[in-house]
């Protein structure tokens, strides 16, 4: 397969990332599906792109026509036998068994050129790949939140993944605008695994009564970091962050260095999510 051949694009999953991830390529020209079992998850979707794309009409970064055409590329389903592209992305719930039956049932209903990606941030991809009868067709690709507005991308190879799917891949991530890392097979890949570290000390520096959410923040930001690591949870979601440094924590065998917070998991049992939510570890309008 190369670049020029796909045209279809769908992705799985209308949360923050999977609207995001649609946004940007129906914005590069792809007829774009976005896919969801909530038909509320799909209104809602559709109106924070259109959101997305008035916003940067106000920036001067996407003129009325973009908007436009940008819309016309879009198509939303609660159909599982419409997701038939070229390529499908998915991004939903971070586990493992889920993740596994879903590719199963695409590959299924999908030509053999289809490339199956998915979004994961911790899953190790030969793991979700196991379950394919071609797991050479099966490639990671890690947007980052929000997905409309960073421009790195981490593609992943799996054990399996065939060196034409990561380039096909990579030159996708390129063409919505992405600066595209490829990566090796490994928890976290590169970025979450380094990057777990900010979030992991700033919640046990809390639960130690180091410093309070609000003082821990400061003095990161303080220190060059754009956002605090508590805002930045809540901005993430909250109950996202909590599954993907619970997933290291496995990954890894138990290693301490990547404990979940127990105050992180009492917030994701109160339901109190982050800025998506209303509440997190600040409250929000």
């Amino acid at each position: 397969m190369e670049l020029a051949s796909i045209r279809q694009i769908a992705v799985v999953g209308a949360g923050t990332m999977g609207l995001g991830i649609a946004q940007i390529a129906a914005m590069a020209g792809f007829k774009t599906l976005l896919y969801d079992i909530d038909s509320h998850s799909l209104a809602k979707a559709e109106k924070s792109i259109t959101k997305n794309l008035e916003k940067g009409i106000e920036k001067g970064k996407v003129t009325a026509e973009q908007k436009k055409h940008t819309l016309s590329n879009l198509a939303f389903s609660t159909k599982f036998e419409d997701i038939r592209a070229d390529f499908v992305i998915e991004a939903i719930v971070e586990q493992l068994e889920v993740k596994r039956d879903l590719f199963s049932r695409l590959e299924g209903q999908n030509a053999k050129t289809c490339i199956l990606a998915s979004n994961t941030s911790s899953i190790p991809i030969t793991q979700i790949a196991s379950a394919l009868e071609e797991p050479s067709r099966f490639v990671g690709m890690h947007f980052f939140n929000p997905a409309h507005i960073m421009k790195l991308v981490e593609v992943i190879s799996g054990a399996a993944t065939s060196d034409e799917v990561a380039l096909v891949t990579q030159q996708l991530a390129e063409k919505l605008g992405k600066v595209a890392v490829m990566a090796k097979d490994s928890p976290g890949f590169i970025v979450n695994r380094v990057a777990r570290h900010f979030y992991v000390e700033s919640l046990k520096a809390l639960e130690e009564g180091v410093a309070d959410v609000q003082t821990i923040d400061k003095l990161l930001k303080s220190s060059g970091f754009k956002m605090g690591p508590f805002a930045l949870m809540d901005l993430i979601g909250v109950d996202t962050n909590f599954s993907v440094t619970t997933s290291m924590f496995r990954a890894f065998h138990g290693d301490s260095k990547f404990r979940p917070s127990r105050i992180q998991q009492q917030k994701v049992d109160a339901g109190h999510h982050g800025r998506k939510s209303g509440k997190g570890f600040y409250e929000y309008e």
